[in-house]
């Protein structure tokens, strides 16, 4: 009975989260790497695409493998008028053979190196859209983020509104208003309703698009997204080009086809060369015993070689030169992506900071100074000693001033997932220090 009683209060214990759910109908909070791990196992583009670089992968083997050998039989110098007869000439013959055909010396390696140079770049490709796809997923959640945060101000900003309400129809209501205070404060809520409706079908938007790259039913719901500290990159600017150069899968990529363009240059080179064919030919002959002719019939075989006459050197040098254009193509490619990589990640590293500082300055000044501020308008209008529309400009200060605050560090988020995908991976990160409140 004892151990009924705990089966059960296990069970309970499992299914009262999702009862919860359920119940409240709000999904619980949303995890990041969970969702980045889903989006990479799930998305059907990166399974497709693991399928292609095994078919190129199975294709190295292939590079590498002779050609079938081939056999051949045949009636040799039958005669015309004894068409089934073996043994009326002395020429014919039954023949069996096998020939091969042998590319030139280093061809076949080569072949196989090419192959493999075309796999490895396709691997990165498949690395590198790993990493987009991953941004992708993070980009969307900090749009979540300040979307809902946005959604929370206007929320407490519709409360704002129904008190400026209350203390106007009280101020009017003694002679001490005008009846505009009223009429301006239900516009400015009508306002926020308005904006409160766009928010929330941008939210929809964002979930299914998230949704969408984690391959699941659109419709599935997103839980709310946690508060986060800003870490901060703990590489410098030249160890995160150092870095990117090192882990970026589109610049390995580029280097597997700047290989493969010089394995390319190196096979057409040997085109120059002549490929072969060896031969083998056994003869089986019958014994004839006429009076015109005795021939004991004895077998014979034939063993040869042939080679094709590299003479059209034109078409030659014109392979050369298609694969030297090749390699140059895949390393002007590496050389504009390595000067772009350096380019934004010092870009990203001053949009970092700048919103660092921004997020910095809101909390620990502007947002405490604008609600001190509105507070004192609201006190001031109480008493008549300033009018409505100073009451309204500090509701707006403070409403874009925390807008502005959730957008910097939604933004900042998003640069920095923009920055690991721009140097190939993770980076490790330090926590800033949080900054005190300067308001008085």
């Amino acid at each position: 009975m004892k151990r009924l009683y705990t089966f059960a209060l296990l069970v309970l214990l499992a299914v009262s989260p999702t009862v919860a759910w359920a119940e409240g109908g709000k999904p619980p909070a949303e995890d990041l790497s969970r969702l980045v791990s889903t989006a990479l196992d799930n998305n059907p583009e990166l399974k497709s695409s693991q399928a292609r670089w095994q078919m190129y992968s199975n294709r190295i083997k292939q590079a590498s493998a002779l050609e079938d050998p081939m056999f051949m039989f045949k009636l040799q110098n039958m005669v015309a008028k004894y068409p089934l007869s073996f043994d009326k000439d002395t020429m014919t013959a039954k023949v069996i053979g096998v020939s091969q055909q042998l590319p030139f010396w280093g061809k076949r390696a080569i072949k196989q190196e090419l192959a493999q140079y075309e796999a490895d770049s396709y691997k990165w490709t498949i690395d590198e859209r790993k990493l987009e796809l991953a941004r992708m997923v993070k980009e969307t959640y900090y749009q979540i983020y300040a979307v809902d945060r946005f959604l929370q101000i206007i929320d407490k900003n519709l409360q704002i509104m129904d008190d400026f309400i209350t203390i106007a129809e009280s101020k009017y209501s003694v002679g001490q208003g005008g009846q505009q205070d009223i009429y301006k404060a239900g516009l400015e809520k009508s306002k926020m309703l308005d904006m409160q409706i766009t928010l929330k079908q941008q939210r929809k938007s964002l979930e299914a698009n998230l949704n969408s790259l984690l391959y699941r039913p659109v419709t599935t719901p997103i839980g709310p997204i946690p508060d986060f500290e800003l870490p901060q990159p703990a590489l410098s600017a030249e160890q995160l080009k150092e870095t990117a150069f090192a882990k970026r899968p589109q610049i390995k990529s580029l280097i597997s086809l700047a290989n493969k363009g010089d394995a390319s240059r190196r096979l057409a080179e040997k085109e120059y060369y002549p490929d072969f064919n060896v031969s083998f030919e056994y003869m089986l002959r019958e014994a004839i015993n006429t009076e015109m002719t005795k021939d004991p019939g004895d077998n014979m075989f034939t063993v040869g070689v042939t080679f094709n006459l590299p003479f059209q050197r034109e078409r030659r040098r014109a392979m050369v030169a298609e694969a030297a254009s090749e390699t140059n193509m895949s390393l002007e490619e590496l050389n504009g992506l390595r000067n772009n990589i350096t380019y934004s990640i010092n870009d990203i590293l001053a949009q970092l900071e700048r919103r660092q500082k921004l997020v910095e300055l809101y909390k620990g000044g502007i947002i405490p100074q604008a609600e001190q501020s509105l507070e004192s308008a609201i006190i001031s209008y109480r008493v008549n000693k300033v009018d409505f529309l100073s009451l309204l400009d500090g509701r707006v200060n403070l409403f874009n001033y925390e807008r502005e605050l959730y957008e910097s560090q939604a933004e900042y988020m998003m640069k920095l997932a923009q920055l690991e995908a721009l140097v190939g991976g993770e980076l490790p990160l330090k926590t800033a220090e949080p900054v005190a409140s300067t308001a008085k």
